[in-house]
């Protein structure tokens, strides 16, 4: 008797479990359904202002991070690359389950490196808005960004550089447009974000202009982006204003751009604005870091 009650009750709580394992399936798909939908009109939206040219699929790709960092360098929003609370309220969605919006949350390194890259369509269409509305800001804001400052000094001096060239045409050059260096910028700053601590040492030259700390290899940059890291572990920044691009001799170009930032660790917080200064050179297709600096905005 005893044995036979107990099989009923196994078999009871067998039924029950099913049940509950059936709505916890039923609930996830219909989270799924409602996430995917969101995302749908979110990539609708950024792919309506030219930010991004893939499929309306509902997938959170690293395609569509990098359209979500565009829009965030271009609107003065935090740069992340994730559908955070900010950016969502922005494009009038919900912050997406995908993209974390906990103090945790780094972006991967494919989307600084997508964003780093040059993306030929999308650069293209944005020079074409900016020829047709010269005057107006893509964003609409006081932009800002933030880049790692130097564990050195807080206000330091202008990055130093070679002299301005007479018009050599670099300024005309599609690596050194208004548009291509923002996209840098802005994969600068994801890259310090990145959850590889010293990621960003990786748009650096073998030997920099560092700050105040006079000329650096690379090595020597990484292992002081480790202690800027142990000092400041959460940070968010901002693209605070619009690049000022200013054409160098030979092959380099200095950018000028004013950043936000808000540090923490712990109880610890720091936050503000700089005006920071990177000096770029061409390599092959790409560009490298050779002098960066900053001076801080009261």
């Amino acid at each position: 008797m005893t044995n036979r009650s107990g099989a009923v009750c196994d078999l009871s709580c067998m039924r029950n479990r099913i049940a509950l394992f059936a709505i916890a399936i039923g609930l996830a798909l219909a989270a799924s359904v409602c996430a995917d939908d969101n995302v749908r009109a979110v990539q609708t939206k950024l792919r309506d202002g030219g930010f991004y040219l893939g499929e309306i699929d509902g997938a959170y790709s690293n395609q569509l991070s990098a359209a979500l960092s565009r829009y965030q360098i271009r609107n003065g929003l935090p740069i992340t690359g994730h559908l955070d609370v900010d950016t969502a309220k922005a494009l009038g969605a919900k912050p997406a389950v995908a993209a974390s919006t906990t103090d945790d949350s780094a972006p991967t390194s494919e989307t600084w490196e997508r964003l780093r890259k040059s993306d030929k369509e999308f650069l293209a269409r944005m020079e074409r808005s900016a020829k047709s509305s010269p005057s107006s800001n893509v964003s609409g804001n006081e932009p800002a960004a933030a880049t790692t400052p130097a564990t050195s000094s807080e206000s330091a001096k202008p990055a130093s550089a070679p002299p301005a060239a007479a018009s050599d045409g670099i300024s005309s050059s599609p690596d050194f447009s208004t548009e291509r260096l923002r996209d840098y910028v802005g994969a600068f700053v994801l890259a310090g974000l990145d959850a590889k601590v010293g990621a960003e040492a990786a748009f650096f030259s073998d030997r920099v202009q560092y700050y105040d700390s006079g000329t650096m290899d690379r090595d020597r940059i990484r292992e002081d982006l480790k202690r800027y890291d142990e000092r400041w572990p959460k940070r968010r920044f901002w693209l605070a204003g619009d690049i000022a691009v200013e054409p160098q001799s030979g092959s380099r170009v200095r950018v000028r751009f004013p950043l936000k930032y808000d540090l923490r660790n712990g109880a610890k917080h720091s936050s503000g604005k700089v005006n920071k200064t990177l000096v770029l050179e061409r390599a092959g297709d790409d560009l490298q870091i050779v002098a960066v600096n900053e001076r801080k905005i009261d």
